[in-house]
């Protein structure tokens, strides 16, 4: 199964998911001048801040502040940008409705979606390019049980054209779980690896029938599948389209 990102909520049929308002969701990380995060831990951050987004009670509750305006950017295509900031713009930044979650060493502030030509002035002055990380230590094995969102080895992305790529794995993940399993998922602090295949493996992925996420191609890549989601135990046993 793929889904297309820029992609639209499993929900809406492609006429309505292009007439609906477009909406496009925020992704901030930190990167100072001295001890910027490591590459990993910066993309399994910006998976898990998504899922905290969409797990958060102003998004869940009905009357939640933030419902409204996330099921209408679902409700269209869904699509993600992930920004730098540093210093004094990182802390004015975070006065705007969103989520700070950490890792290891990355910090990556999530914001309520915004229309896709009202960005906030404190967001839109901020760069998009130059993102760019390298590891800061070796990387482990993925932990057994966790899902792993997989990377095609043949494509190389800036970390933040592939933080919106994990982030939309994640998010097609949280679309196939139920209420209870969310709550485990959460629970765990929304526990996941991401690791690059190799070609060999990638090769096995795309053809075991997993979800697997396919960029639009709007920018840095040509059209294509970018992640593949793989095990844990927080997924559904049969594949589903539709949100709970």
């Amino acid at each position: 199964m793929t889904t297309p990102f820029d992609a639209p909520s499993p929900a809406a049929a492609p006429s309505e998911r292009d007439a609906n308002p477009q909406y496009v969701l925020p992704l901030l990380v930190r990167l100072e001048r001295t001890d910027p995060p490591g590459r990993t831990d910066a993309l399994e951050t910006s998976a898990r801040a998504v899922l905290t987004l969409l797990g958060d009670p102003r998004v869940t509750e009905p009357d939640g502040e933030w419902a409204e305006r996330v099921s209408a950017w679902e409700d269209a295509r869904i699509r993600k940008v992930v920004r730098r900031a540093r210093g004094g713009e990182w802390r004015k930044a975070g006065e705007l409705p969103g989520i700070t979650v950490t890792g290891a060493t990355a910090e990556v502030r999530v914001f309520v979606p915004v229309p896709l030509d009202g960005w906030p002035k404190e967001l839109a002055k901020l760069q998009v390019s130059g993102t760019d990380l390298e590891e800061t230590g070796p990387i482990a094995a993925p932990a057994p049980g966790v899902p792993v969102l997989w990377l095609n080895p043949e494509l190389e992305m800036s970390a933040g054209k592939t933080m919106a790529q994990t982030g939309h794995a994640a998010q097609l993940a949280w679309w196939r779980l139920d209420d209870t399993q969310r709550k485990e998922w959460a629970e765990s602090g929304f526990a996941l690896a991401v690791r690059t295949a190799t070609p060999a493996a990638w090769a096995e992925l795309t053809a075991s029938g997993l979800p697997l996420v396919q960029d639009a191609g709007f920018t840095e890549i040509a059209p294509g599948l970018t992640v593949a989601l793989e095990g844990g135990t927080v997924y559904c046993p049969t594949p589903r389209l539709q949100r709970p």
